[in-house]
């Protein structure tokens, strides 16, 4: 795999990192879908959504450039606390998937928008336990709900989506109830802001950022919602 190949690398030297970080091809394209018939109710107070497509770094970077969202923490979910850190999760065999734990303002964004920016921007939900370049259970497409609401409405917009036969193939995404999110070391968290000139991220994620701007427009907000600057505000 090339990612935990480019992060052993990174500390080293620049150009081992470019050798090994360009992937043999780009993000998928973005794919224009409808938006889900069936979504939460209005809810107050901040909620919690946790999904996984792929590299976290990406999908974190297009949840910091949605505007209702206060804070996108890369991390794991799936598997146990004993085996949530980077290098063991790599090995594919703990059960946890590369994820972001959304917190956002429903009065400013729903539920279902999110899932609607997840299965068109952030990653390509038809691909089985891999996301572009990176493969292995642990770039997996799964959605890990924190409520029976949140169930309903994420197997509705999956049932919908293929329905419409939106992507041309079955959709791969996996719903389960979240047991427990682990955050990611620190040098994981807002890492498409911090290197957007790393070739993996230039090649793959930030295309993400521009259709997110591109599809939604009124979703879209400039200055992304930093893991860091949160912390800084707490």
């Amino acid at each position: 795999m090339r990612r935990p190949a480019l992060l052993s690398l990174l500390a080293a030297t620049t150009a081992l990192t470019l050798a090994f970080a360009v992937p043999s091809r780009a993000a998928e394209d973005a794919v224009v879908i409808p938006a889900p018939t069936m979504d939460a109710a209005p809810a107050s107070g901040i909620q919690t959504a946790v999904v996984a497509g792929g590299c976290f770094w990406g999908v974190q970077g297009v949840f910091q450039h949605t505007a209702g969202v206060v804070n996108a923490v890369s991390g794991y979910a799936g598997g146990t606390k004993a085996t949530a850190d980077y290098q063991t999760v790599s090995s594919g065999r703990t059960g946890h998937a590369e994820s972001v734990e959304i917190k956002y303002d429903p009065k400013k964004i729903s539920y279902g928008k999110i899932l609607q920016i997840y299965f068109s921007v952030a990653h390509d939900p038809t691909q089985l336990n891999r996301q572009g370049p990176d493969t292995g259970t642990q770039y997996r497409s799964a959605i890990f709900t924190t409520s029976d609401e949140q169930k309903k409405v994420a197997e509705a917009y999956i049932a919908q989506l293929n329905g419409a036969k939106v992507f041309g193939k079955p959709i791969a995404t996996k719903v389960g109830a979240l047991e427990a999110f682990y955050p990611a070391e620190a040098y994981h968290q807002d890492y498409l802001t911090l290197h957007p000139n790393q070739p993996y991220i230039a090649y793959n994620d930030l295309p993400k950022i521009e259709n997110l701007k591109k599809l939604f427009a009124d979703n879209y907000i400039e200055k992304p919602t930093l893991v860091n600057a949160s912390k800084a505000t707490n």
